[in-house]
């Protein structure tokens, strides 16, 4: 038994998991923050469990690309030399290493690595794009369920940063339950932007799943 392959897999396996299992979580942690029925201390603790449960998919997401290069190339589908996956690796984790700094210190002090992170997300995203794109159209030797994976992946990054956009006006009305306490303005706000959040993260859950029956089935 190839126990490294197995492992890769193993690994590659795992971002799914983690990626639809953290969303669930921050899914059902977000009925409890916008349900007036709940105090405002038992909604902003929902709130802490959301955001601790939203590192799963944040992590998953930067995990997908350096665990499913390092298995595309352990099993013969990508032919990379070493150096470019141990590449891959250091950048997935540099990348990893600034989301947890950004969740761990909160608030102003987040901030520049917040920017970073920013620009990491869209440079990520146009080379994915333009990777799956050209192995769509032969330009590069790539089969075509990675070229359709790296589309996906593509598309659940832009989708992340949509819902950064979409939640922006949470962050105020939890301010203000917090102050304030609850009122109808606070309930109404935090239901919309959850309402349309929940939507985006549907759309990612669709992705999710996709890429991971074009993982299994390699069917191009």
């Amino acid at each position: 038994m190839d126990h490294s392959l197995a492992l890769l897999t193993l690994l590659h396996l795992l971002v799914p998991i983690y990626w639809l299992g953290g969303d669930l979580g921050t899914f059902l942690a977000g009925q409890v923050l916008k349900n007036p029925k709940h105090s405002p201390e038992e909604r902003l603790l929902a709130l802490k469990i959301l955001l601790n449960c939203d590192m799963g998919p944040r992590t998953a997401l930067i995990l997908a690309f350096p665990t499913g290069f390092a298995l595309a190339v352990a099993k013969g589908w990508l032919a990379a030399p070493g150096w470019s996956v141990a590449l891959a690796w250091a950048a997935g984790l540099v990348w990893l290493a600034i989301a947890w700094a950004i969740h761990l210190k909160h608030g102003p002090a987040a901030n520049p690595w917040r920017k970073v992170d920013f620009v990491i997300r869209y440079g990520v995203q146009v080379a994915l794009l333009a990777a799956g794109i050209a192995g769509l159209a032969g330009v590069v030797a790539l089969p075509k369920f990675i070229a359709i994976k790296l589309l996906l992946l593509a598309g659940g990054i832009a989708l992340g940063l949509l819902i950064r956009r979409q939640l922006a006006p949470l962050f105020p009305a939890v301010g203000a339950l917090r102050a304030q306490g609850a009122s109808e303005g606070t309930n109404a706000a935090i239901a919309s932007v959850l309402s349309r959040t929940t939507r985006s993260v549907m759309c990612i859950w669709v992705i999710v799943l996709v890429a991971s029956l074009a993982g299994i089935a390699t069917p191009l």
